[in-house]
């Protein structure tokens, strides 16, 4: 079987998302909301693809030609080097596609291109399946990689429930924190690589830039309702800040989480509150993820719970801190995967301790001290003194 033909695009963190880079007859969807930079991202893709001397071809219904070329130059890209396909209906697209047989066909939006043969509606689902199958056959039979940008509804659907992630190849999605300027790159699908990869950028006036999240989603104060987590994304693994607020109330509590599992949130709240003792279970509760990035591994567990009870005794964790570990329902802290990536992403953000399961070990910590803790009690120890001399002490 012959393997398949990988072309790098330029960007070492895109191609590791990629899972080496693009592939001949393949059909990338990228995939964010509105606004938030895919635009400028494939511009980045296309320009760095034609320096290289591969020839690409920009079908744009978001922008005009001088629009387009105009953001290139701002951003310092060769932007009187691109090549455009005359209008937005797919038939011509398609045919400039054929006669110019670029090596990458990028569409600026799905949504925007029309097939005027089809009485559907432009934009709506019927017209981005029938204009994606039609694209998708012309990379198979003419040996093209395509890459297509598509908005997202607020549920995270693109034009309808997943309606075009089981025709193409693979699915990138694009978001992150508008305010904060980062950005995060990560495949929900990949046919040719792993999925869960991830790379992070910030957005500035002249564009993207690779970064280190680590360095940008850790506050450098020491302070009560703040915790490091140090989840995996893909084979990497980060150091991200956990913040937590507690708030009294007299009606029915709320419970919030942004860039959190709501469930595990609210599963380890019930842990602190029924089996460590801290009183929270009839408070307010808000989690967070630093930086406007979405977190979902179960090792965050441990973090979450130091962040929250931090918040409620207003006892700030151990000065260079970090915690991983699941938190099972009768607070046991359970192994975590890829220990030794965790650990060296603590020692990269500068955290000099590292609370984790016991029996883990890791080779090269010599930097970074592990101290194992069987249930999150023994991780709490620094703070649990505020509660057993507070009123509301609750037995375990």
């Amino acid at each position: 079987m012959e393997p398949d033909r990988r072309v790098s695009t330029g960007s070492d963190a895109i191609d590791r998302v990629l899972g080496g880079g693009l592939v001949s007859s393949s059909v990338t969807l990228l995939a964010g909301e509105p606004g938030i930079g895919k635009s400028t991202l494939l511009l980045h893709l296309v320009a760095q693809l034609s320096a290289m001397g591969l020839p690409c071809l920009v079908a744009s219904g978001e922008e005009s030609h001088a629009q387009v070329g105009a953001r290139a130059r701002r951003l310092g890209l060769p932007g009187t080097e691109l090549t455009f396909a005359p209008g937005r209906d797919l038939e011509e697209v398609i045919g400039t596609a054929r006669s110019a047989r670029p090596f990458l066909l990028a569409v600026d939006s799905i949504q925007t291109l029309r097939d005027t043969s089809a009485s559907q509606v432009p934009g709506g689902v019927a017209q981005v399946r029938t204009c994606t199958d039609a694209l998708v056959g012309l990379a198979k039979a003419e040996d093209l990689a395509i890459l297509l940008t598509g908005h997202v509804t607020k549920d995270g659907d693109l034009a309808g429930p997943r309606a075009l992630e089981h025709a193409v190849d693979v699915v990138l999605t694009f978001d992150g924190d508008p305010r904060s300027g980062l950005r995060v790159l990560s495949a929900a699908k990949n046919r040719f690589g792993a999925e869960g990869e991830a790379a992070w950028f910030e957005m500035s006036e002249t564009g993207l830039r690779e970064i280190d999240p680590s360095r940008h989603l850790l506050s450098r104060e020491q302070v009560p309702g703040a915790a490091v987590a140090l989840p995996r994304a893909g084979r990497r693994a980060l150091a991200v800040e956990v913040q937590a607020l507690v708030g009294s109330v007299d009606g029915a509590p709320r419970r919030h989480a942004t860039g959190l599992d709501l469930r595990r949130f609210q599963l380890v709240a019930a842990v602190l509150d029924r089996v460590v003792g801290i009183p929270v279970g009839r408070a307010e509760l808000f989690g967070a993820v630093s930086g406007g990035i979405r977190v979902d591994d179960p090792a965050c567990d441990l973090a979450v719970a130091v962040a929250l009870a931090s918040a409620a005794t207003g006892v700030p964790p151990p000065v260079g801190s970090a915690f991983v570990g699941e938190i099972s329902l009768t607070g046991v802290v359970r192994p975590a995967p890829a220990i030794a990536q965790r650990v060296a992403a603590a020692r990269t953000a500068g955290c000099t301790t590292v609370f984790a399961p016991t029996g883990v070990e890791c080779d090269g910590s010599d930097e970074v001290r592990i101290v194992g803790v069987p249930h999150v009690r023994d991780a709490l120890r620094w703070g649990l003194s505020a509660v057993e001399t507070g009123p509301a002490r609750r037995s375990a």
